[in-house]
């Protein structure tokens, strides 16, 4: 049969898939695409290897030739899946920019959709704009041979790639996660940002995740920069809310009793040297009005050149829909840093060179890439035990202090995707983006 004489509610799947799937032909079924509904009817045909669908259907779920998709009957309900539907939620769009409608983070969504056409799901994109009028009417954008936008089903499964908290937080926005999720039974991950106060004290409650946890609290004024720099000779003040390194400070108790202050700038650090600590925390007192900050055990760590490494590991649940290690690379500080942000002038290296350029011990340095796959994959199962928000990825940092102890720096909910691995080719799907299809899928049921 011709496409072009189907039944405006007809669908065409080859005869094999129809007798494995055991779905009826020749009778009113229903089709689910995401939260679109419709009674189809099924004609066999004997040698397509692919599904066709009538141009009304076509132009009412916006699935066109270039889409894959992944199909389940079920014959209590008669129901025929198409899916997975995934919807990645962005902070903005540039309408008049076709290229580049997401701007930076365009060639990321390019390579979801690439990523969907290979395993079999559909993605589209949505910003808060585009949400506003709630789930019966989600203004979005896909790919098919260049950039469109469209009006799109519920999904079945929703990523939060918002980069900013006041987005995040708005009333629209929050209202369309909770209605997705009640009304519609989609799965929405990496729902919120996590705060450094947040993260460290859910952890706190393992005891087996205690070993990799610097003493750290929410900072309360002089008593306890008293308390904590009786203990230790250098701690740090981190925005709790803060993020790419801005507005760290790094506290030094000098010889004397003076204290060395150090604060992260765009071009370097600002050095400030106080006579006492009443002094020292008279100066920050205007800081700690507008952010809240949390206060941090110093750890001493390795080094290359003088400069502190750490570690980002990237970790993302799998297709079974368990922690796995996706990445870890090593981050070396700039030369006028303390912290190795790429946005503060750090550069990458692979962790098996940043360790054979660093003093640890042999022995130490043999297995150290596994002990630290070993705490990342524990502290994504401590977060995922211990906080009632759902992650499908998390961004760990981790140090490593002379002796070859791991620690707990920051997990991050909104890793970055121009960080750690950079697309070199056009045509290559990195690891990273097809973990995030496969958790999908799985949390699609497919």
């Amino acid at each position: 049969m011709n496409p072009g004489t189907l039944g405006d509610s007809d669908i065409l799947i080859g005869a094999a898939a129809v007798k494995r799937l055991k779905v009826p032909t020749n009778t009113p079924i229903r089709l689910l695409f995401g939260s679109f509904e419709h009674y189809v009817r099924v004609v066999p045909l004997s040698k397509a290897s692919s599904l066709r669908l009538s141009p009304v259907l076509a132009a009412k779920t916006g699935v066109t030739s270039q889409t894959t998709l992944r199909m389940g009957y079920s014959p209590s309900s008669k129901t025929l899946r198409l899916g997975p539907v995934i919807g990645v939620l962005v902070s903005r769009d540039y309408p008049g920019n076709a290229e580049r409608p997401f701007g930076q983070i365009t060639a990321f969504c390019k390579e979801m959709t690439d990523a969907g056409r290979k395993q079999g799901a559909y993605v589209y994109f949505i910003t808060p704009q585009g949400i506003e009028q709630g789930v019966s009417s989600i203004q979005g954008w896909a790919y098919d041979k260049g950039w469109r936008t469209s009006e799109f089903p519920v999904a079945d499964v929703y990523y939060n790639r918002l980069t900013s908290r006041k987005l995040e937080n708005r009333p629209s926005v929050q209202h369309f996660m909770q209605e997705v999720k009640n009304r519609y039974r989609s799965h929405f991950f990496n729902e919120k940002y996590l705060d450094k106060t947040e993260v460290f004290d859910a952890l706190k409650q393992d005891s087996r995740l205690l070993r990799y946890l610097p003493e750290s609290h929410q900072h309360r004024g002089l008593a306890t920069l008293k308390s904590m720099l009786a203990k230790y000779p250098v701690v740090f003040l981190k925005p709790i809310k803060g993020s790419l390194g801005k507005g760290i400070i790094r506290i030094t108790r000098m010889p004397g009793g003076a204290y060395l202050s150090q604060t992260t700038q765009e071009f370097g650090i600002r050095k400030q040297t106080y006579e006492s600590l009443s002094a020292l925390h008279n100066a920050l007192s205007g800081k700690m009005k507008q952010t809240r900050f949390q206060i941090q055990q110093g750890l001493h760590l390795i080094e290359i050149g003088k400069r502190p490494v750490d570690f980002r590991a990237l970790v993302q649940k799998n297709l079974q829909g368990q922690w796995a290690v996706t990445s870890v690379v090593a981050r070396i500080a700039g030369s006028q840093h303390f912290v190795s942000n790429l946005a503060r002038g750090g550069s990458l290296s692979t962790v098996k060179e940043a360790l054979e350029r660093c003093s640890l011990s042999g022995a130490v340095k043999l297995k150290a890439g596994a002990r630290l796959n070993k705490a990342a994959l524990e502290i994504a199962q401590g977060m995922d035990d211990r906080s009632s928000a759902h992650f499908g990825e998390l961004g760990i940092d981790l140090a490593m202090d002379q002796t070859g102890r791991i620690w707990l720096l920051e997990v991050n909910s909104k890793p970055s995707k121009n960080d750690n691995t950079p697309l070199t080719d056009n045509n290559k799907i990195r690891p990273s983006v097809r973990r995030l299809l496969d958790y999908s899928a799985y949390l699609a049921g497919y």
